[in-house]
């Protein structure tokens, strides 16, 4: 049966081998953020979550941009993309990468500045143009960072690079955005978005998706749990793996020499584990 991405408006979603490719579509406007966006982007994410085909995403942009921040073209940067009388979606009811239980990760082909940067860092990881502008220009648009981006930079990049990044607001290239730890590697851009899709696809094609899902679910609530509490989750999350059919497949695989044969799917089998205790 032929699966087929959904149709939004400010989005494009490709699947090709496993992999969907979410690309921001408005090049013209060279990918400035909208309530629309928004709205689309987790559209877009919980299908790919929910959809068995998908095995990992890789999130870019069509047009030499990936996101050149919020659309201030309504001189309201609570409401971007010139929609005055529109509420902005609570945060809380966003579905951001980090939650998907798929691999999610960022092609910054081009520049990443504001919200284009603050929605990638709930990517797992970012692949970057050795060439892009990055930054988190908002003390000097006078707010301050959004998208949870005040709890996780410093959790990427620590404390002190945290700080240097947002009170200064400065734009770097994606060279030393690697340097410092904010991206994964950087790249020429007509090869990012090739290279981010490879580990996408390679990460896919080895592990088993339950497997996948729940090792990415426990690092990132690692990030807001005590180690007893983590320590719950872990073995919930391994008790449950250890005792299901892709452990017997992949100790079989490996002990025959050949590839693995994954059965369990993300949508069916993703069992109960102790909960954080977060918000």
């Amino acid at each position: 049966m032929t699966v087929r991405p959904p149709e939004l408006g400010t989005i494009e979603i490709r699947l090709d081998g496993g992999v969907a490719t979410i690309l921001l579509n408005r090049p013209r406007q060279r990918n400035a953020w909208t309530l629309q966006m928004s709205e689309d982007m987790s559209a877009a994410l919980a299908w790919c979550d929910r959809t068995d085909a998908v095995g990992g995403v890789v999130v870019s942009g069509n047009g030499p941009y990936f996101c050149v921040g919020a659309d201030l073209s309504g001189r309201d940067i609570l409401r971007p993309g010139s929609e005055p009388d529109r509420e902005p979606p609570a945060s809380r009811r966003i579905l951001w990468p980090s939650a998907v239980r798929k691999p999610v990760v960022a092609a910054l082909h081009g520049h990443a500045v504001g919200i284009g940067m603050t929605f990638s860092l709930h990517c797992d990881l970012r692949f970057v143009a050795e060439d892009a502008k990055v930054g988190l220009p908002f003390v000097r648009r006078g707010v301050v960072p959004e998208a949870n981006a005040n709890w996780l930079l410093p959790r990427i990049v620590g404390l002190p690079a945290a700080l240097d990044l947002v009170l200064t607001g400065r734009t770097l290239l994606g060279r030393e955005a690697v340097q410092l730890g904010l991206c994964h590697r950087a790249l020429p851009a007509g090869e990012v978005l090739d290279a981010a899709t490879r580990w996408v696809a390679q990460v896919a094609a080895d592990g088993a998706p339950l497997a996948l899902g729940l090792a990415k679910r426990l690092l990132w609530d690692s990030q807001m749990s005590g180690p007893d509490e983590a320590w719950d989750r872990e073995r919930a999350a391994f008790e449950a793996c250890a005792g299901g059919t892709d452990a017997a497949e992949g100790v079989a695989a490996f002990l025959e020499r050949r590839p693995a044969r994954w059965r369990e799917q993300v949508s069916v089998a993703w069992p109960q584990v102790p909960d954080t205790g977060q918000d």
